[in-house]
């Protein structure tokens, strides 16, 4: 599903921004949007927290069986 991709594309954003966060003090999506307290950086910090959010459905629904 579409919508499970983009949820997934988020996740793997904040991920990689908090992995440099940890690692070398850097985060990336403050750098590209204007700082922390931007209203983009705000805008993505919310779209990864809803992908998150999203993501978590996940967990709860049925595996589809794969035809080969």
């Amino acid at each position: 599903m579409l919508t499970d991709r983009i949820a997934l594309a988020l996740v793997v954003v904040g991920a990689l921004n908090w992995l440099l966060v940890g690692l070398f003090r850097f985060d990336l999506v403050a750098s590209l949007f204007g700082g922390s307290d931007s209203m983009l950086s705000r805008i993505v910090y919310s779209l990864v927290g809803l992908g998150g959010l999203w993501s978590l459905s996940l967990f709860f629904r049925p595996r589809e069986a794969k035809v080969d």
